[in-house]
């Protein structure tokens, strides 16, 4: 319940291991002098909210409420807040806090700053834990909001707010977004999609991987990639070898990496932006041989989001989204679990969410 300046607010949660979403009623702060307080109108599904619903990575605190790809439409502003206004469109990725003060954050690396505070499953400021975009609104610090360009849509665009970023980051930082770069991407999910899209519109030279045929026609006559690769045809990987300048690795689920590191040129880079459940295997002397190197990538800190998501805006790249209503988030997870999707939920919270029944 919401005590003395909280507002009550409602959405749903993961109560236990079972990863089985419910209806959970919460309090969030009062708006302060540099919050904006906005109605969440839609919310992406993430990999990392089923693993956080299942306690995958073992640190979990239920009840669970996930959500770090939303937008919505803002509300209320706090007296300091120069950059929103009632009634603008408003996104919110995974972080919401950071100390603002050390050297990640005074180099606008949030995600990087020790006393980060992730959209949901953190502690706050105020000592209470955050919860996501599961929900029917949120209050965020100015800072850590994002602006949304008019001609976005805010269903397909919702899931770049993590699945974009976490593309689009590792493509700037390593030096992989120069027109002609040729990018191998692992995996033609939620995330492998967009990275397609970014990297096309960067003008990058682009080879899908994967480990079947079964996505072929739409990575290459659909998404505009180059070429498509069979990560478990020994012939088609042979032929590949030493061809690529960079490879973005996106898949969540256990995986043989030293394939891909083959696929490298010299000075070649794999970068690991999945998440797997259990530890990679790697082999040095291939990377030696090759001065080749694993690097790795998380969200984009918010003036690189921004960045994203008026190039994404500029170039017309949205996610290729399933909207569904709010009932059907356990029957997505199970779809997303069998990755049986295409490539992104998304949640319309605005129109179907609904308040737990009074007890």
């Amino acid at each position: 319940m919401a005590g003395k300046n909280e507002v009550k607010t409602y959405g749903l949660a993961a109560r236990d291991t079972s990863g089985v979403f419910s209806p959970v009623e919460f309090a969030r702060r009062a708006t302060g002098e540099e919050d904006v307080r906005f109605k969440v109108l839609y919310c992406g599904i993430c990999h990392a909210d089923l693993h956080s619903a299942k306690d995958d990575f073992g640190h979990t605190s239920y009840p669970v409420v996930p959500g770090h790809e939303i937008v919505g439409e803002v509300t209320e502003v706090g007296s300091k807040v120069t950059n929103f206004k009632i009634g603008d469109k408003v996104g919110v990725g995974c972080f919401v806090g950071s100390c603002r003060s050390c050297e990640q954050c005074s180099n606008d690396l949030e995600p990087y700053c020790p006393k980060r505070v992730m959209t949901y499953g953190s502690i706050d400021e105020d000592g209470t834990r955050t919860r996501g975009g599961y929900s029917n609104e949120m209050v965020v610090k100015e800072h850590f909001a994002i602006r949304w360009p008019e001609n976005l849509p805010l269903d397909g665009g919702a899931p770049l707010l993590c699945a974009g970023c976490t593309l689009y980051s590792p493509l700037m930082y390593y030096g992989l977004s120069k027109p002609g770069t040729h990018l191998g991407i692992v995996g033609l999910g939620g995330l492998g999609h967009v990275g397609v899209k970014f990297a096309k519109a960067m003008g990058l030279k682009v080879t899908v991987i994967s480990s079947s045929n079964r996505k072929k026609a739409e990575a290459v006559d659909r998404l505009g990639a180059d070429s498509f690769l069979v990560s478990t045809d020994p012939e088609q990987m042979q032929t590949a070898m030493g061809t690529l300048d960079g490879i973005i690795d996106t898949v969540s689920a256990f995986h043989p990496v030293m394939p891909l590191i083959s696929l490298l040129k010299p000075h070649g880079k794999l970068i690991v932006v999945g998440a797997p459940n259990k530890p990679l295997e790697v082999e040095i002397i291939p990377l030696l041989t090759g001065r080749k190197m694993i690097g790795s990538s998380a969200a984009a800190g918010i003036k690189e989001t921004q960045e994203m998501i008026d190039f994404a805006a500029k170039h017309n790249i949205t996610a290729d989204v399933e909207v569904i209503p709010a009932n059907y988030v356990n029957k997505a997870m199970e779809g997303l679990e069998k990755g049986d999707v295409r490539y992104r939920f998304v949640i319309d919270i605005g129109n179907t969410l609904v308040a737990a029944p009074s007890t």
